[in-house]
């Protein structure tokens, strides 16, 4: 089992920045890739980003791209979502995820946060 515990979500300007960080435990953190989706009221759930279990590789949605940056930090068993220019189309809940089979996170992910609310006002 891997548990997992989102932080760093609030309230923000449009074109202010916040850093989410996703703290993991139990089973070993860097055998998993991790990576971020969101859901925002009344839509599925979406890809975020993601990155391989060494750090080496990074994906993004495009609606994402040149203003998110996803990051591991091994050591701490965390995982950070910095993002910046941030939109009111970006306010959801982010929900942390880790993937032991695939290289990347998807919705078939096997452990998933309980998520934390980020909301961006214009």
């Amino acid at each position: 089992q891997v548990q997992l515990v989102e932080s760093g979500g609030g309230l923000v300007q449009a074109g202010g920045s916040l850093r989410l960080s996703c703290a993991a435990s139990g089973r070993t953190f860097n055998n998993y890739a991790m990576g971020w989706f969101r859901q925002a009221p009344g839509k599925e759930r979406e890809f975020v980003a993601s990155i391989s279990w060494g750090g080496g590789s990074t994906y993004y949605a495009d609606s994402v791209k040149g203003r998110f940056t996803i990051s591991r930090d091994n050591a701490k068993n965390t995982v950070y979502l910095q993002m910046n220019s941030l939109k009111p189309e970006d306010t959801a809940v982010y929900y942390c995820a880790a993937d032991y089979h695939r290289g990347v996170v998807t919705t078939l992910s096997d452990y998933w946060g309980q998520g934390t609310q980020v909301t961006v006002s214009s």
